[in-house]
């Protein structure tokens, strides 16, 4: 009998622990980040063993407007400081690498790149409930860096985001830049 105390007391103190380490899938799915002047994207992260990585599914705005740096053609790679990655499409692209679960809710040792720029970053993780994605991006140091919360979307929308019609215009719109 006593031993039967001692191991229910053991499994009282345990299972709490365990919870608290939180599950490292719960990060995988799909994701609607902060928008910007290109719009906004949709990631899907997934997981490959340990390793959780992100790639962009949608975007609000695939194409170049008008007055962008390819008209009407579909978002591309830019900025890449590689000259031979520079025209990539953004769709597709996979802009969250490496990242491993910590415990707690966090994911930690990733990098993040962004095509607006050109630049990969260090980048770490975190649920704060279960839809809301914080991720900070920085170079070195964690304080060297930015916040963006991110969105979980349960399904891709049907087609990408349509500028609003001006009042009293008439005919289609293009996807804008």
């Amino acid at each position: 009998m006593k031993k039967a105390l001692i191991a229910l007391t053991i499994i009282a103190l345990i299972t709490p622990l365990a919870r608290a380490a939180g599950n490292g899938d719960a990060i995988v799915g799909l994701w609607k980040t902060e928008p910007n002047p290109n719009g906004c994207a949709i990631v899907k992260i997934t997981r490959n063993g340990k390793i959780f990585n992100g790639r962009i599914v949608w975007l609000e705005k695939p194409i170049y407007g008008p007055n962008g740096p390819r008209p009407g053609q579909p978002k591309a790679d830019l900025h890449n400081p590689n000259p031979l990655l520079r025209n990539r499409p953004i769709m597709g692209l996979e802009l969250l690498k490496g990242f491993v679960y910590k415990g707690h809710n966090r994911w930690k040792k990733g990098t993040i790149y962004d095509p607006n720029l050109g630049k990969t970053y260090k980048c770490k993780m975190w649920l704060e409930g279960n839809d809301t994605l914080k991720v900070r991006g920085y170079i070195g140091f964690s304080f060297l860096g930015r916040n963006a919360t991110w969105h979980r979307v349960t399904a891709l929308p049907a087609e990408p985001a349509k500028p609003a019609k001006p009042a009293g215009a008439t005919g289609t719109t293009s996807h804008q830049q």
